[in-house]
């Protein structure tokens, strides 16, 4: 089996070994390399062939907008996720850098750099897994498989957790339970697919509902880049990302989609092409009303860890428009959105999943393929296309 390569490019001398302990503690994981900026970053990538890099954005003589842009003219396509301080008071540079073609991001914690980096390694870890892990294995390498990689970043965390409580025999057992789940346990076991009988036949479809997370960014570029500039009907969104980072996302999204796309607002009335974004922290339902059915916002309690979250977007819509929406769930890690768009087929909605080959993670559409809830895979870059052919067709 082999180990993820990562390179780490930071200007700080105790990130970039903060940073790198993170990473070679966690077993599949390696650091090959560290940089201070990006200029010696672009030098050690043609011999350290790392599998993903880790890139902070304020650095001197290149800074990570700079890294990102030489890395387009030289035509690299190592992914790379944003690690940055400035990234959550810095909302517009990380939406550029994320434009420029970086993967993903991930903030650092505000207070003393040295006692809190640890609060995000288990981002740390899904992260460097999923992009590093897709890229490690188009090179036609054996790494760990995406369980693997889960149990590692929530033990991590349980560690995190237990370790601020003073429970210092539970570090030691969960650090045991760590060592003992390696990734030749894991065997990819198919499983029988229920076979769901709807209560409904498909209806028109009046609204469109998204799950998404790890992967989703580019992913999400792509699909509405390509919509039909004639597509009529209403698209609800819900992107796991931090609170303050959407409504720039939106505005990002905007830019390359033939649709309106806004940050969605409490109250907002559900209006035909139009494309809503779940803010960062907050729920969002669609409440019924007798001339334009409304957005509503809420900061009820996570949801599979997560809020926003897909699965109550999608319970909601199964709720209001029964066998009327399309509903996609899309890469991801974990299982959000699974069980509620398997609700949504009970109803009679059109579903659909992404396939495995495109997905950064295939966690949260193969779970709700596994339940039966999706109805047709489909590749990332056929994504759009069925969007428009099914609504165009049954509008």
């Amino acid at each position: 089996m082999d180990d993820i390569k990562v390179l780490v490019c930071d200007d700080s001398a105790l990130m970039r070994n903060l940073i790198s302990k993170i990473i070679d503690s966690t077993e599949g994981l390696k650091t090959v390399g560290t940089a201070m900026n990006g200029k010696f970053c672009l030098r050690k990538i043609p011999e350290l062939k790392p599998d993903i890099i880790l890139l902070d954005i304020e650095m001197p003589e290149m800074t990570g907008v700079e890294f990102l842009e030489e890395r387009k003219k030289q035509n690299i396509d190592i992914p790379v996720v944003i690690l940055s301080s400035i990234a959550e008071k810095g909302a517009p540079v990380t939406i550029k850098c994320l434009e420029l073609g970086a993967s993903d991001f991930i903030t650092k914690p505000s207070g003393s750099i040295s006692s809190n980096i640890a609060v995000v390694s288990g981002l740390i870890i899904e992260k460097v897994f999923a992009y590093g892990g897709k890229y490690a294995r188009r090179k036609g390498r054996e790494v760990p498989p995406n369980e693997f990689f889960v149990h590692q970043a929530k033990i991590r965390e349980a560690e995190i957790d237990a370790a601020k409580k003073g429970l210092l025999e539970k570090v030691k057992s969960l650090k045991a339970a760590s060592q003992a789940f390696t990734p030749s346990l894991w065997q990819n076991k198919k499983k029988e697919i229920p076979e769901i009988k709807p209560l409904r036949p498909h209806g028109k479809i009046d609204v469109i509902a998204i799950g998404i997370s790890t992967g989703g960014p580019n992913a999400l570029r792509e699909v509405f880049a390509s919509l039909d500039p004639k597509l009529n009907k209403p698209i609800l969104v819900v992107q796991h990302m931090p609170e303050g980072f959407t409504k720039e996302f939106a505005a990002s999204l905007d830019r390359v989609c033939p649709l309106r796309v806004k940050e969605a607002e409490d109250g907002d009335y559900i209006h035909p092409g139009q494309v809503y974004i779940a803010p960062g922290n907050y729920h969002i339902v669609v409440e019924h009303s007798t001339l334009c059915n409304i957005v509503r916002l809420s900061k009820d309690d996570l949801r599979n860890g997560h809020r926003p979250s897909a699965d109550v977007l999608f319970e909601s819509v199964a709720k209001i428009y029964k066998n009327r929406a399309l509903g996609i769930i899309m890469t991801g890690m974990g299982r959000d959105g699974a069980e509620q768009i398997t609700e949504m087929r009970k109803e009679g909605a059109w579903t659909l999943g992404q396939d495995e080959d495109s997905s950064i993670v295939y966690g949260m559409p193969r779970v709700a393929w596994e339940l039966g809830g999706v109805e047709k895979q489909v590749s990332l870059k056929n994504m759009a296309s069925e969007i428009n052919r099914l609504v165009k067709e049954n509008s």
